[in-house]
């Protein structure tokens, strides 16, 4: 083959390479076409309502979005992790919501672990509860704390198991409820403060509280005749409280009315003596005078109180008088 032959040859290859060929177009379009769909589809996001989006920028923390409809770079440069900041957020401890509803369903199978505490006085009791709380700061809660919620979960535990060893059994299960509930949410929420968590604790409840089931009947006949014997303090206090006041109230009554009988008699016996001085020095002046008066105001007191009243004058001479005394028998029911 000479060079003439070499340069035909190798002007067909060039004008094959030169020439497109149909195929080869429509595969660059849909290649094109399937690269502009992929990058529309991971260029939007929504949040949704009680959420905020944190857009990440290979890997590094860049904005916060807000609720809405949003733009971002497109084929995986930017990524959005989205925190619930409007919901109110819950984790249970030593037993599992099963099945919510009207009827919920709850299992404690292999949460022993979590349940059983031990009190300031050395006793067992198996303490249930829940603790509700909100996402306050979303890049703290994703980015200061390493797997936060399992952080979260164990401080919760610890601050619980610390406040129940600090307290007696009876008072773990009964009169102190409120009061470690209320000490576990403040000390709780100082922790996550501590820590950076960026969460916000609302509520903690102590959902059952109750001794170990081997025990548990012995306790209960303990506290039975605890509240026994309460019932019979109370009945004796109740009694006390009956009988004691009213006794102490007739004798005071007694009293007052001996030291008013008592300030009576002597104002009387001073009025009287009084009364005798006054007499007697009214005498002294004119005794004939006070001496008629003295009779006629005895008379005056006296008379209004006889019935029948026969005057007869003492200087009356040569007559006999004539009473009727039968009509004044008839009338006093004497026979004649």
């Amino acid at each position: 083959m000479d060079d003439q032959d070499r340069r035909e040859i190798d002007l067909g290859r060039l004008r094959e390479l030169r020439v497109p060929s149909p195929g080869g177009g429509a595969l660059r379009a849909g290649a094109l076409a399937l690269i502009a769909l992929i990058a529309a589809l991971t260029s939007f996001y929504t949040v949704d309502p009680e959420e905020v989006g944190l857009v990440m920028r290979f890997g590094a923390y860049t904005r916060t979005s807000e609720p809405g409809l949003h733009l971002k770079m497109p084929f995986g440069v930017e990524r959005v992790l989205k925190v619930p900041i409007q919901r109110q957020l819950k984790q249970e401890f030593g037993f599992r919501t099963t099945r919510s509803g009207v009827h919920s369903e709850y299992s404690t199978r292999g949460l022993e672990g979590e349940s059983n505490m031990l009190t300031g006085d050395l006793n067992a009791a198996v303490v249930e509860w829940v603790v509700q709380y909100r996402v306050l700061d979303p890049y703290k809660y994703l980015f200061r704390v390493r797997n936060v919620e399992e952080t979260f979960r164990g401080m919760t535990e610890a601050v619980m198991r610390k406040i129940v060893g600090d307290r007696t059994v009876n008072e773990v299960l009964t009169v102190g409820r409120a009061e470690v509930a209320t000490e576990v949410e403040v000390q709780l929420q100082a922790l996550c403060a501590q820590y950076e968590t960026g969460i916000k604790v609302d509520q903690v409840v102590l959902q059952d509280v109750n001794p170990p089931d081997p025990v548990k009947p012995s306790f209960n006949e303990v506290n039975k005749a605890q509240q026994e014997r309460e019932k019979l303090i109370n009945e004796a206090q109740s009694e006390y409280n009956k009988v004691v006041p009213r006794a102490q109230g007739q004798a005071l009554q007694t009293i007052q009315e001996a030291e008013g009988y008592a300030l009576d008699r002597v104002n009387r016996a001073r009025g009287d003596a009084a009364r005798f001085d006054a007499l007697y020095t009214e005498y002294r002046r004119a005794p004939e005078v006070t001496r008629t008066r003295i009779y006629l105001e005895t008379m005056n007191a006296v008379l209004p109180q006889i019935e029948r009243k026969v005057v007869v004058d003492d200087r009356l001479t040569n007559l006999l008088p004539l009473l009727n005394l039968d009509a004044a028998g008839a009338k006093r029911g004497i026979d004649p």
